[in-house]
């Protein structure tokens, strides 16, 4: 089911979470081995895992750009990073 996460773990805008702490989620391309854009590249690209956060599982996006992605979620407007 994963960790549950809370306001309380929100570090300056960033949440510290291991692989276990998340929830294995995949999309229907996931499965099929496909990516979501044909690059692979993107501003909002899907992950295959959810984070339980107050109590709700929220899906991580990434945003990867040449060698260089980064991993969030926003709740409520707000965009919390995952590491």
């Amino acid at each position: 089911m994963g960790k549950l996460f809370t306001q309380a773990d929100v570090v300056n805008g960033r949440i510290f979470a291991d692989g276990a702490d998340l929830i294995e989620a995949p999309m229907w391309w996931h499965l099929r081995g496909l990516t979501q854009t044909a690059t692979g590249y993107g501003r909002k690209l899907n992950t295959g895992r959810k984070i339980n956060f107050n109590g709700r599982a929220y899906r991580l996006y990434a945003t990867c750009f040449s060698n260089n992605a980064s991993v969030w979620f926003t709740v409520r407007g707000v965009k919390i990073s995952v590491s």
